[in-house]
């Protein structure tokens, strides 16, 4: 389970983040600016709350007297909104680019299987289409196994086929895997097809609703 319960002091606002997710997927949306990103970008690391706390599975990410876990120990798989691939390393590279040298890589496989995209590990991102490049990154956020996987508007730069397949891709990793994910969307239908819940982040605070 993970739990948010924290404060953090935007520049034009407090964003105020109290809510519990077990293994299902929750969809952000909202206003841009409104703290969607900030939310994730505190609970995998990169950027700290300040009070309050982010437990994952009983360990402490944030809050109480310790330091907050540093990110390669939070072991959360992060889509970014660009995809951040390294236009320099192959697709296969970029999957791999986490992992210890000598690991067990039977799950690769799988992702890559499942994902679509073996006949592509050897192409660099300029090679390969929007979609392609999204589910490449999507394979080396779960490359490390993560205990959560958060998602920043992974479909918004698609057409509507690959958005749909990538939707569907997303949804059975999701029953594979039964870890929580959270997506932040601007678009509702996103929200209502994927998310079993729904915050609505306006401005720092939060509303929950539920998918129509």
């Amino acid at each position: 389970m993970l739990t948010v319960n924290f404060s953090k002091q935007l520049e034009k606002f407090r964003l105020d983040m109290d809510f519990h997710l077990n293994k299902e997927i929750l969809a952000l949306t909202g206003p841009s600016g409104s703290g969607k990103t900030t939310l994730l970008n505190c609970i995998a690391g990169i950027v700290q709350p300040d009070r309050g706390e982010i437990v994952l599975n009983g360990r402490t990410f944030f809050g109480g007297t310790r330091k907050p876990l540093k990110i390669q120990k939070r072991k959360v798989g992060y889509l970014f909104q660009d995809y951040a691939l390294f236009p320099h390393f192959t697709a296969e590279k970029n999957i791999l680019y986490s992992l210890p040298r000598g690991s067990d890589l039977t799950h690769i496989n799988e992702l890559t299987e499942l994902l679509g995209i073996k006949e592509i590990l050897s192409k660099y991102p300029h090679q390969i289409s929007g979609g392609e490049k999204q589910r490449v990154a999507l394979a080396r956020a779960l490359a490390a196994k993560p205990a959560i996987l958060l998602l920043d508007e992974p479909f918004s730069a698609l057409d509507d086929e690959t958005r749909d397949r990538c939707q569907m891709e997303l949804m059975r990793i999701h029953q594979a895997w039964e870890i929580p994910v959270i997506f932040v969307t601007h678009r509702k239908t996103d929200a209502e097809k994927l998310a079993h819940r729904m915050i609505r982040i306006e401005k720092g605070q939060m509303s929950e609703y539920h998918p129509s």
